[in-house]
């Protein structure tokens, strides 16, 4: 499946439409960096919660968020990759990139280990109690290892604060962090540095990854 709907190229001049409901990220939105930092390092872990340090980047249009998400991932481990060649590599097109599958050869290849990462699928509509468990578990330990988690995720789902993310075209976010014991976790997206940060719960993530897949360690 591709992760965005197809829009038209004159939806792109319309004002207004970066991170609308509908979850579509504008276009051309500018690449703010964090500052420098060394961002393999995560903050210790302690009381069951880890955050990775993040060097954010929003997407540069609104069909780049399988590369996005992918150089958001990788920065925690100090990295810092040509989006347009990881674009290049997963074989985006403005119908966006196609599965998990394709980014998991990517995030193996940037870090250096064949066996890094690979992908998991939630075939389901709806993630059942094995499945979210199991992709607590995932989270827990990539981030441990000092690596993110990359989830294609499709729908709508609401954070810790209440806040709903709508992307029923699909998109691709990471998972940077996590929280009592992996029960709530933390977002990097892409499609908005209004909101490039939140928190959500790994049922509700689950969830939102249900009939697609995520990449992990």
């Amino acid at each position: 499946m591709r992760t965005h709907t197809i829009l038209r190229k004159t939806l792109l001049t319309t004002a207004g439409i970066a991170a609308t409901a509908g979850g579509i990220a504008g276009p051309a939105i500018a690449a703010h960096a964090a500052p420098a930092e060394k961002a393999a390092q995560a903050q210790a872990s302690k009381n069951g919660e880890r955050e990775l340090n993040v060097r954010y980047e929003a997407q540069p249009n609104f069909y780049y968020c399988g590369p996005a998400a992918t150089r958001n991932a990788l920065s925690v481990q100090g990295k810092n990759i040509n989006i347009d060649a990881m674009a290049k590599e997963m074989g985006t097109t403005e119908n966006g990139t196609n599965s998990i599958n394709d980014i998991t050869p990517v995030l193996n290849k940037e870090t250096g280990n064949n066996n890094a990462y690979h992908s998991v699928e939630i075939k389901d509509t709806k993630a059942d109690d094995k499945q979210t468990e199991t992709l607590r578990a995932d989270i827990v330990r990539t981030i441990d290892n000092g690596r993110a988690v990359v989830a294609n995720i499709a729908g709508t789902t609401t954070d810790t604060d209440g806040n709903t993310h709508s992307f029923e075209g699909g998109h691709y976010i990471s998972v940077v962090g996590y929280h009592d014991n992996g029960k709530t976790v933390t977002i990097a997206d892409s499609a908005n540095p209004n909101t490039a940060s939140y928190r959500i719960s790994v049922d509700n993530l689950a969830d939102w990854i249900a009939t697609r897949g995520y990449s992990t360690s």
